[in-house]
C-alpha cells in the first residue's frame, strides 16, 4: 500500500551490529583509520581506557564492545560539535553507563582530573603539518597538528598511563616512523607496530603503533586490508567481525 506520509530522514552515520555512529556534526567522518584502531587496540584486560580526540566516538564504542563489562571509558575532544555528538552516540549505545565525554583539550583534562590513570590510551591524532590553511576550522583542528603536536601528545599520554599500560595510535606510515622516534626521545618503548597496506603488493600507507613505558621486545607485523582479488583480508576481517553488518 502506498502512503503520502513523509518518512523520517535517514541519519548520516555508520551502522554497526550493536550500535550506530552518527557523524554528521563531526569534521572527520567514520573511516578506515578509526576502524583499524578500534578493532585492534589491546583492551581485553584494561579496566580504564582513554580516547584522546574521540570525534564521533567510534573508537571508544568499538572498545566498549570488546572490553570487559566493568571497563570504564573516558573520551576527550576539543571540538564542541564532536563532543556533543559523541555523547549522543554513547547514550544511544548499549554501554552508555560506561562511557563519558569531556569537552576539553587534553591538557585541560589533565589539570581537572589530575589523579586519572589509564591502562589503555588510544588516539587517532591529527597528522597534517600546518602548510595551507583549511577553510573549515573544525576540520583543521581534527587533521592538523597545530591543535595537538605529537611530542605534546606523547607527554600528555605519559602523565595519564599506568606503569604497565599501552598507548596506541594509528598514523600514516611515514608519520608513524617519525612518531616512534619522537616517542623514544621521551622514554617510550615500542611494544607493537603493524604496517598496513591496501593490498599485499602495494606500499604501506598506515601503521598501528602500541607504546609502553617499560622496555619490551617489540613485535613487528604487516597486514593488508584487502587480498589480491579485492576482498577483505583475514587480518582485516578479524578487526571488523562483530562490527560490520556483513561480517
Amino acid at each position: 500500500m502506498m502512503t503520502n506520509e513523509k518518512q523520517p530522514p535517514r541519519r548520516r552515520g555508520f551502522a554497526c551490529k550493536q550500535f550506530f555512529v552518527a557523524h554528521d556534526r563531526c569534521a572527520m567522518k567514520v573511516g578506515t583509520d578509526g576502524v583499524l584502531l578500534g578493532g585492534w587496540a589491546p583492551c581485553e584486560n584494561a579496566r580504564r581506557i582513554l580516547d584522546i580526540g574521540t570525534g564521533s566516538g567510534l573508537v571508544a564504542l568499538m572498545l566498549a564492545q570488546r572490553s570487559l563489562p566493568e571497563t570504564r571509558i573516558d573520551a576527550v575532544d576539543i571540538d564542541t560539535d564532536a563532543a556533543a555528538q559523541a555523547a549522543e552516540n554513547f547514550l544511544a549505545s548499549p554501554w552508555g553507563e560506561r562511557l563519558q565525554v569531556f569537552h576539553q583539550d587534553i591538557g585541560e583534562f589533565i589539570r581537572t582530573c589530575p589523579q586519572s590513570r589509564y591502562d589503555l590510551i588510544v588516539s587517532n591524532p591529527p597528522y597534517f603539518a600546518p602548510a595551507v590553511a583549511c577553510r573549515d576550522s573544525a576540520r583543521e583542528t581534527a587533521r592538523y597538528t597545530t591543535s595537538l603536536e605529537h611530542p605534546q601528545l606523547l607527554r600528555h599520554a605519559a602523565e595519564l598511563i599506568t606503569p604497565d599500560g599501552l598507548f596506541c595510535v594509528v598514523l600514516p606510515y611515514t608519520t608513524g616512523q617519525e612518531f616512534i622516534a619522537a616517542a623514544g626521545e621521551q622514554n617510550w618503548f615500542l611494544h607493537t607496530q603493524i604496517a598496513v597496506s591496501d593490498k599485499p603488493d602495494t606500499p604501506f600507507h598506515r601503521t598501528l603503533i602500541a607504546l609502553s613505558r617499560r622496555p619490551v621486545s617489540a613485535l613487528h607485523k604487516t597486514m593488508s586490508i584487502k587480498t589480491e582479488e579485492g576482498s577483505y583480508s583475514a587480518d582485516f576481517k578479524s578487526f571488523i567481525t562483530g562490527f560490520y553488518l556483513k561480517y
